[in-house]
């Protein structure tokens, strides 16, 4: 019986280097109600969002004048992570509190 001991390759393989493209980034906003308490609101932008409270009063603002707001931009995953956090605890409260998740604007 005769055993191949010949493991000598011929063949050789290049390492191409791949770029993995950043993922898409969405932006979390917040939308205005009329019900839902002011201080609520800056509570929420601090805890989910880890904004300060001069930002999370900001945001705030923007919110009650314009009707929404950005509260970040994160991956899909987080984005939507957030957004549950935030329904939660208006829920919890019994808030009409409403995020929504749009893509970001490309920089």
């Amino acid at each position: 019986m005769a055993i191949d001991t010949d493991t000598h390759r011929d063949t050789v393989l290049d390492r191409q280097q791949s770029k993995l493209a950043p993922p898409p980034m969405y932006q979390v906003v917040m939308l205005n109600d009329d019900y839902t308490p002011m201080e609520f609101v800056v509570n929420v932008l601090r805890r989910v969002f880890g904004k300060s409270e001069e930002e999370a009063a900001h945001i705030m603002l923007k919110v009650h004048h314009e009707g929404r707001g950005v509260c970040g931009v994160y991956p899909r995953d987080i984005a939507a992570t957030r957004i549950e956090m935030v329904m939660q605890l208006a829920q919890a409260r019994q808030h009409p509190l409403q995020c929504i998740m749009e893509p970001a604007p490309e920089a």
